[in-house]
């Protein structure tokens, strides 16, 4: 029982190492026709072309007279140069793109 119980504790140890920095690459995709774009920033930064990028912002446009607008945006370029650029001033929209980090899976629909 004891020598079940440390090849048990040894496999799982091993296999939480190995999934520790387990990288599953997600390549940009646009899809104009279903109107979607995913993929995730690391795996566009690493790609081998000079086209591909994915991301999300929020920015805030001062008017000079105490007033803001503000507005969040998700852009995204594929290999195969399928563009969008879509723009939101939805206050949950808005903390989700606040959220996002440097290697961020992404992925977001739009309504023409």
């Amino acid at each position: 029982m004891k020598v079940k119980l440390i090849t048990t504790a040894a496999l799982t140890l091993v296999s939480s190492v190995a999934l520790a920095g387990l990288v599953q690459p997600a390549p940009v995709d646009v899809d104009l026709v279903n109107s979607t774009a995913q993929g995730d920033m690391r795996t566009a930064r690493e790609s081998n072309n000079d086209v591909e990028f994915i991301g999300c912002g929020v920015r805030q446009i001062d008017d000079g007279a105490g007033n803001a607008f503000t507005f969040g945006f998700c852009q995204a370029t594929d290999a195969d140069e399928e563009s969008i650029v879509c723009f939101t001033q939805t206050p949950s929209l808005l903390e989700t793109m606040r959220a996002t980090a440097d290697y961020s899976f992404l992925t977001f629909s739009w309504v023409e």
